[in-house]
């Protein structure tokens, strides 16, 4: 390929690194790569948040089974006592949810009830929005992992997010998160590969831009071949998982697809701190009873499965995965066996170091805020206390003087 077009292509994709250098575009053999030159050293913290698109209805994840009201409010939707799943004389998880529940019994599960933030918004987006930038009152750019990743060493792994999309969430000042595609890495072959390699060398007579991206598309190459391997070993042996209806529990669904990736690289020592999956569909104004319970159950195996993994693995004591949704539903069903967008929901921490249990007040479905659940917990305390407990750094850097924590690690 002559010079000329050699330059016209490195121009283009120059272009394409400027505009990414904000949020790294990773592949799978980038991370591999760095797994086995710089793995995380053993005993380090590692944090999975988990993102429940479309607001996840609480009342009926976490169900005040032995309240009349809860019947009354919605009486297509709600599931009758001997269904539940018991955590206490009060509270029960849905039916879908057994995996959960082991872990839950296990001691491994915090439920934070009634997390929300001030005045409530209803809108996806802009619920969605203040989650993750930590910022209720006014609209900021970063957010909160982003302004932690902003106070760390600058390192395209130390934070990534599975999709094509990086979230709001890893948004940093100065620094970002990473994306990495689920379609995971592809290397061209015969003579595009070829010609690729070509395009990759060296010259004098680059730019910066253009010298970067030859520098990136030559580095694709070389550590193609150390990055199969990883890819096409299975994941983790999972071989504790409750049994569940005649079969192993955690089946197949993008959610369990993300975490398998994501204990691959845990397990092969990705210098990874901060991970984020994220499943939708929880949006459910109609049919809601059959619609959520399938997602519930998707999030429980795929928890548990990702659980299990781990404990084969060196990593299982270092890992954090906490769960969370933009907004609940309102209490009474909307009359299409569905439930319409509220306001506070319960958030899970789930982890071998999490001192399970539940922790903040349960929202009463006697005195409701205009027909909403009130919020009895900021998520703030909760982020506050990922980033002391979990995380090891000052709260203050990335959310202020913000005072309340929520003590679910364990010491």
């Amino acid at each position: 390929m002559d010079t000329l077009t050699r330059r016209k292509f490195l121009k283009l994709t120059a272009g394409s690194v400027a505009v990414g250098a904000a949020a790294p575009l990773l592949n799978i053999a980038d991370i591999a790569e760095a797994a086995i030159s710089r793995p995380l050293p053993s005993g380090t913290p590692i944090l999975v948040m988990v993102t429940l698109y479309g607001g996840n209805d609480g009342l009926n994840t976490v169900i005040p089974f032995k309240d009349p009201i809860y019947y009354s409010s919605r009486p297509d939707i709600s599931y009758k006592e001997e269904l539940v799943l018991p955590l206490d004389a009060e509270l029960a998880f849905n039916p879908a949810m057994k995996s959960m529940k082991v872990l839950w019994d296990q001691k491994k599960v915090a439920i934070i009830r009634g997390v929300g933030y001030p005045n409530p918004d209803r809108s996806h987006f802009s619920s969605m929005a203040k989650w993750q930038t930590a910022s209720p009152e006014k609209h900021i750019n970063t957010g909160w992992l982003g302004r932690w990743i902003d106070t760390q060493p600058s390192d395209s792994m130390l934070a990534i997010s599975l999709g094509s999309v990086l979230p709001p969430l890893f948004a940093g000042g100065r620094l970002s998160g990473s994306v990495l595609p689920l379609g995971g890495l592809v290397i061209p072959q015969g003579s595009l590969g070829r010609q690729c390699q070509q395009l990759a060398k060296p010259s004098r007579m680059d730019s910066n831009l253009m010298a970067a991206a030859a520098t990136s598309m030559r580095n694709l190459f070389s550590v193609s071949t150390e990055v199969q391997p990883i890819l096409k070993a299975p994941a983790p042996v999972a071989a504790d998982l409750p049994v569940v209806n005649g079969g192993n529990a955690g089946g197949d669904s993008n959610l369990s697809q993300q975490l398998d990736i994501v204990a691959k690289l845990i397990a092969a020592g990705a210098p990874t701190k901060v991970w984020s999956v994220s499943l939708g569909g929880f949006d459910t104004h109609a049919n809601e009873a059959n619609a959520q319970s399938a997602l519930l159950g998707v999030v429980s195996d795929s928890i548990a499965r990702f659980m299990s993994q781990l404990r084969s693995t060196s990593r299982s004591q270092d890992v954090t995965v906490a769960v969370y949704s933009e907004f609940g539903r309102r209490v009474v069903g909307n009359g299409s066996q569905g439930t319409d967008h509220g306001t506070s929901g319960p958030m899970f921490i789930v982890g071998e170091k999490v001192n399970g249990g539940f922790y903040g007040d349960q929202p009463s479905l006697k005195n409701l805020i205009s027909g909403d659940l009130a919020v009895t917990t900021d998520f703030r305390d909760v982020y506050a206390t990922l980033l002391e407990k979990v995380l090891r750094s000052p709260a203050e850097q990335t959310l202020g003087r913000w005072a309340g924590r929520t003590q679910f690690m364990k010491s």
